[in-house]
């Protein structure tokens, strides 16, 4: 895979290594650094196949890590990783709106084809969707130069109830749960008003399209909205 990082590396940097270092940057997006029992846990692997993985990122000077302290991406670290998740986040979006493929299967698609993307076809893709800044999880596409614009929004399961809202991201990845959602037609961009809230986190009623459903509190975390102007 050509690579805008490629000369700045002096190890070759495999798929699996692409793979953790992803995996770290998002993590650090949830918060804070990430141990290695977190990050095992993420790649459903043993944590010593994490520990080791760290150690060598690290000899590669791709992470910074302090025991008991958790693992950090350094600046090149964190370059990789972006790019990785911009061919990866670029990839959905394409298969989705150029080849139909639903969004509940293009996550695995992409996982596939993320390593193997070349800058000039990244680029063409790119051009051909009118360099877009979301997937269709609504998830942030990192721009050419690595600069990541996060939109800020409230989870579905706590805003006010009778106020309209516009989904903005769906923070899963799981297929069988975006499957559900989308047969609610729960995508991002459409609005959704939360009628009923049942107590101690039972489901939600909500409004979509003039139709209600009841929707699992668990659910209702994962959707970010915004009020509807």
């Amino acid at each position: 895979m050509t690579n805008t990082y490629q000369e700045s590396v002096t190890n070759p940097i495999s798929a699996a290594h692409e793979d953790y270092l992803k995996a770290i940057y998002l993590l650090e997006m949830k918060g804070g650094p990430v141990n290695n029992s977190a990050l095992a846990e993420y790649m459903t692997v043993a944590p010593a196949s994490a520990t080791n993985m760290v150690k060598k990122l690290a000899q590669f000077e791709l992470v910074e890590h302090e025991p008991y302290r958790g693992v950090r991406l350094t600046k090149l670290g964190r370059q990789i990783a972006l790019e990785v998740l911009r061919h990866h986040r670029l990839l959905e979006l394409f298969l989705h709106e150029a080849l139909g493929m639903s969004w509940d299967r293009v996550h695995e698609e992409a996982e596939k084809l993320e390593h193997v993307l070349s800058d000039a076809l990244e680029d063409a893709i790119a051009d051909a969707l009118g360099h877009p800044t979301v997937d269709p999880h609504g998830d942030p596409i990192p721009s050419k130069k690595g600069e990541v614009e996060i939109a800020e929004g409230t989870a579905l399961s706590t805003v006010r109830v009778n106020l309209p809202h516009v989904i903005l991201r769906v923070l899963l990845q799981d297929q069988e749960r975006l499957y559900y959602l989308g047969t609610l037609g729960l995508y991002p961009g459409t609005e959704v008003t939360v009628l009923e809230r049942a107590p101690f986190n039972g489901p939600l009623l909500i409004n979509v399209g003039g139709v209600q459903h009841a929707l699992a509190f668990e659910m209702a975390e994962t959707l970010l909205v915004k009020e509807s102007k």
